[in-house]
């Protein structure tokens, strides 16, 4: 596909942009070609679509349910309904959370669920990138990884410390070393989780880890709310990549992640599952990743709104490894094109400022991924369809 923008805004100037098959080929003042599809770019702003660095997709089939309880309680009530997904569950939830991700522009997520081939057959589907994490705990085989697609990475995911045993974690280090393999798993997200290691193993977390040498630049730990400062040490000198999950660590009460400490550590964002955030609107968890930070710390500019726009975009593309996360010829042409006389963003003083503390997924107008328009003028042409199939399924769970 060929796509000609004219007259967008791009860092505060106007410009013309022209994609071919799936990157920017050309960015200038005035471009005179024909493309296959032209998108009249006046009153729009153009800009990276977003990363989300740590969901559970398919759970999105379990927005609203089980609400206002402690994280153990919770999954006390969502493990057995989501026991009763199977393969067409994580199918139809998938493409639901991947349909509500493409509407609030994000075109890339780092998953971590059952059923593999279930949750590849909807990222394969609805042409978006992601990382998938097969998650494991004990008791089960380690998965096989298939081999990585153009748009689907996969990763190991053991589920947790208190899930997954020793043995286990060593060997699922090995295997993703033995076959360069990023490593998902969610750490250090409860006080409880911290007590509990410290009395099994006496030793916290993060020290556990790397009493056998699991931490490294392929491990992506999720929610990190409770390190300590010997632990945000070793984080920094293994190179481990840390997940920041705002609004779910807040709605759960697990805590406030102390990025102000994290400062020689990897920080992407991320939203965990719908179930208990209960989005997957990465202009909502920018806004609280940086108010959180301001509040906790008693101080206004921790965590300004270009940190974080970067950490949603530009920084997770460059960790993930993907040639994309910044409008410019030769990077992957991954992006949305927003409104400007939507209210939201209205006036626009400071587009970036506009898109962290005020803006929401309405002032989306296009989603591209991989040079492929998502969304065309708000418009996903399977929507009804995704939401028709996932209503019938979720009346069979209860």
């Amino acid at each position: 596909m060929s796509i000609l923008i004219k007259e967008v805004l791009l860092n505060n100037k106007r410009k013309d942009i022209y994609i071919e098959d799936n990157s920017f080929t050309e960015i200038s003042d005035n471009i005179k070609c024909k493309a296959e599809y032209k998108i009249d770019g006046k009153n729009k702003a153009i800009l990276p679509s977003f990363f989300n660095c740590h969901t559970h997709a398919a759970m999105s089939l379990l927005k609203g349910y089980a609400d206002d309880l402690p994280l153990q309680d919770w999954l006390s009530k969502v493990w057995p309904v989501e026991e009763k997904f199977k393969e067409k569950g994580v199918y139809l939830g998938t493409k639901l959370a991947i349909l509500e991700m493409i509407k609030s522009g994000t075109t890339f997520f780092n998953d971590m669920y059952w059923h593999l081939d279930s949750a590849k057959k909807a990222i394969d589907e609805m042409k978006v990138r992601a990382c998938f994490a097969s998650v494991f705990i004990d008791g089960l085989p380690i998965p096989k990884l298939p081999k990585d697609s153009e748009l689907i990475k996969f990763a190991y995911g053991p589920h947790a410390i208190y899930t997954v045993n020793k043995e286990n974690l060593i060997k699922i280090k090995e295997l993703a070393e033995k076959n360069n393999r990023p490593i998902h798993i969610h750490l250090s997200e409860t006080k409880k989780e911290v007590d509990d290691c410290f009395k099994k193993h006496k030793k916290r977390p993060v020290e556990y880890l790397n009493s056998f040498n699991f931490l490294n630049k392929n491990v992506f730990a999720a929610h990190g709310v409770w390190f300590d400062d010997k632990e945000i040490e070793i984080l920094a000198k293994t190179k481990t990549n840390v997940i920041y999950n705002p609004v779910s660590n807040a709605k759960l009460a697990s805590g406030i992640l102390n990025f102000q400490k994290l400062n020689n550590v990897n920080v992407l964002l991320g939203t965990d599952g719908s179930a208990s955030n209960n989005n997957l609107n990465m202009f909502e968890e920018m806004k609280f990743a940086a108010l959180l930070q301001k509040a906790n710390n008693l101080n206004p500019t921790l965590l300004p709104a270009n940190q974080i726009h970067n950490i949603a975009t530009e920084q997770a593309a460059k960790t993930f490894n993907i040639n994309a996360g910044k409008i410019k010829e030769g990077k992957l042409a991954d992006f949305i094109l927003v409104d400007l006389k939507n209210i939201s963003l209205f006036p626009n003083h400071n587009l970036i400022s506009n898109l962290v503390y005020s803006a929401n997924p309405e002032c989306i107008m296009h989603t591209v991924c991989n040079g492929k328009i998502l969304m065309n003028n708000k418009i996903i042409e399977e929507e009804e369809e995704i939401k028709e199939q996932a209503k019938t399924f979720i009346n069979t769970l209860f």
